[in-house]
């Protein structure tokens, strides 16, 4: 089942949200200049 996380473009920095699951990746764009160089935003550990 997926995962609503939020995915950062490298190009222009846009970012957005989207499903994520690490069992079946796809080529993500961003939305904003349809670039393909989008990472997921690491969240950070929560103590």
């Amino acid at each position: 089942m997926p995962e609503i996380v939020d995915f950062k473009c490298l190009r222009c920095g846009h970012e957005f949200t989207g499903p994520y699951d690490k069992r079946m990746p796809i080529e993500r764009s961003c939305p904003k200049c349809n670039s393909n160089s989008v990472r997921k935003i690491k969240k950070p550990i929560k103590k």
